[in-house]
């Protein structure tokens, strides 16, 4: 019997030690990307630009083809991928990067949630769904008007996704989880982001400089235990510091 993940922005950052961690645990991991990398060997990878939302479609109903779901037990899609966007004011954000920020952070999963639920709808095994959001969809921050708001609408996403789901026979559950402040790329992004665009740059640095970032990996064990002990409940909004 086979366990599977399909995973947004696999290949690199928190994505990348789900990946790892998931595979580990005996999962057939499927991550979509941008690009495919040599170094990760541990999945199936399908290049995807989320930021078109054309592109989509016939993504995720390939990686469909190929399944069995007489042979799957559980069922997972993660929407990992994201992006920062420009750190400034808004006024002074173009309409060309509003548009790229939140197609990748928001319609992306939008669209990749109702696909997954549509063709997984016959499937007799658990099936789930785990939206990584993050605090900063309730902590507004000068300068991330973009990834606030797209932020909190993935936590509303998943509220009335869960509502929807509950209410039919081998429905799939959705959680948003709040994974903290995690080493990676974007943090570094944060830290390189003029102070005049971003007034609470202070703290990002000074959790670098004090050590005080979680690890991809350290993260990525977290989720998977949550997961696994079933502590993951249908419309839950987790923020795994607090577990």
């Amino acid at each position: 019997m086979t366990k599977i993940i399909i995973i947004t922005g696999g290949n690199k950052g928190l994505g990348f030690g789900l990946a790892k961690e998931y595979h580990k645990q005996g999962y057939k991991v499927i991550s979509i990307s941008r690009s495919k990398i040599d170094k990760l060997y541990i999945a199936e990878q399908y290049q995807c630009d989320l930021s078109k939302t054309d592109t989509i479609e016939p993504v995720i109903t390939e990686i469909f083809s190929h399944l069995d779901k007489t042979n799957t037990t559980n069922l997972t899609l993660i929407n990992n991928a994201g992006d920062l966007g420009n750190v400034n004011s808004l006024d002074n954000i173009s309409p060309s990067d509003i548009n790229y920020t939140i197609q990748v952070n928001l319609i992306a999963p939008l669209v990749l949630n109702s696909l997954f639920i549509k063709l997984s709808k016959n499937w007799d095994c658990k099936k789930q769904i785990l939206n990584i959001s993050s605090g900063a969809a309730i902590n507004p921050y000068e300068g991330w008007s973009m990834y606030c708001s797209s932020k909190a609408g993935i936590d509303m996403m998943t509220k009335v996704i869960s509502k929807e789901q509950t209410e039919v026979d081998n429905g799939v559950n959705v959680v948003s989880i709040y994974p903290g402040v995690v080493d990676t790329d974007m943090q570094t992004k944060i830290r390189n982001t003029p102070k005049e665009n971003f007034k609470s740059i202070h703290k990002f640095i000074d959790l670098y400089k004090n050590g005080d970032l979680l690890s991809p990996k350290d993260v990525a064990n977290k989720i998977y235990d949550l997961d696994v002990t079933g502590e993951l409940k249908n419309g839950q909004i987790l923020d795994i510091r607090n577990v």
